[in-house]
C-alpha cells in the first residue's frame, strides 16, 4: 500500500474569514472594508509623516476628511444593499459588520464633531441612520 493511499492529502480551508454567501455580499463587503481602512490608513501617513517625516503639509484634515466622508458613502452602500440586511440569509456577515463599523465610526465621529468640526454631524446622523435602519429592516423582517 503505498503512502499516498493511504493518507489522502487534506484539504486546505480559509477558518480566519467567514465567506460571503452571495457576490453581492461580497462586493459589498469588499467597499465597506475599502471605507474603513482608508481613514485609518490616512491617520497612520499623517502621522508617521507629520512627526519623523518632517512634512508639515501633512495637516488634521487629511485624516479627519476621510473619517467624516467614510460614513456617507456607508450609508449609501447600506440603501444599495438593504435586502441583505433585511434576509439574514443572504447577508448576515454584511448586515453585522456593517453595524458593528457604523458604531465604530458613530463614536470617532462623535468625537470629531465636538474637537475638529461642525461637519462631522453629517457623519454623525448617516451612522445614526445605518444602525436604526438596519435594526428596523431586520424587524420588519421578522415580523
Amino acid at each position: 500500500m503505498a503512502k499516498s493511499e493511504a493518507n489522502p492529502p487534506r484539504e486546505w480551508k480559509t477558518v480566519a474569514t467567514m465567506p460571503a454567501k452571495s457576490s453581492k455580499e461580497s462586493r459589498a463587503i469588499k467597499f465597506l472594508a475599502a471605507c474603513t481602512l482608508v481613514p485609518i490608513l490616512c491617520f497612520a501617513f499623517q502621522d508617521l509623516g507629520s512627526k519623523y517625516g518632517g512634512m508639515d503639509w501633512l495637516t488634521y484634515d487629511y485624516a479627519a476628511w476621510p473619517l467624516m466622508i467614510a460614513p456617507v458613502l456607508m450609508l449609501v452602500l447600506f440603501l444599495m444593499n438593504r435586502e441583505l440586511v433585511r434576509n439574514p440569509r443572504t447577508g448576515s456577515n454584511f448586515s453585522q459588520t456593517i453595524m458593528i463599523v457604523a458604531g465604530m465610526y458613530l463614536l470617532w465621529n462623535l468625537i470629531g464633531g465636538i474637537g475638529y468640526s461642525w461637519l462631522a454631524v453629517i457623519s454623525v446622523l448617516s451612522s445614526l441612520a445605518i444602525l436604526v435602519g438596519g435594526w428596523r429592516l431586520k424587524k420588519q423582517a421578522s415580523a
